[in-house]
């Protein structure tokens, strides 16, 4: 079996519908990516009111939620994602404070 990219980065972005708070989570992490992660991730966006049961799955109990699946540890980030610096240094893409 195949041993998973430590510099592929696997997210799942949970949203609510098509709501400014859910629209810009994604505007903002799609930027965060783009511009820090070019051709190294994968982010599937997940509206939990069309998928509630990966919702509760994945215990969701707010959103926007983001989910860092790979590489580990697995981390989540609740919120717009506009605090780029904390989500940065979430990810492990940056050292705190650099």
């Amino acid at each position: 079996m195949k041993e998973p990219d430590p510099s592929r980065y696997v997210l799942r972005l949970f949203v609510t519908g098509q709501s400014v708070l859910s629209n810009r989570a994604i505007v903002n992490i799609r930027k965060i990516c783009e511009e820090n992660l070019a051709g190294r991730y994968e982010l599937e966006v997940v509206d939990v009111s069309k998928h509630p049961e990966i919702a509760v799955a994945e215990q969701i109990v707010a959103a926007p939620t983001l989910i860092k699946q790979l590489p580990e540890p697995l981390r989540r980030f609740i919120g717009d994602m506009s605090q780029t610096e904390r989500i940065l240094v979430g990810l492990d893409v940056k050292k705190a404070g650099t």
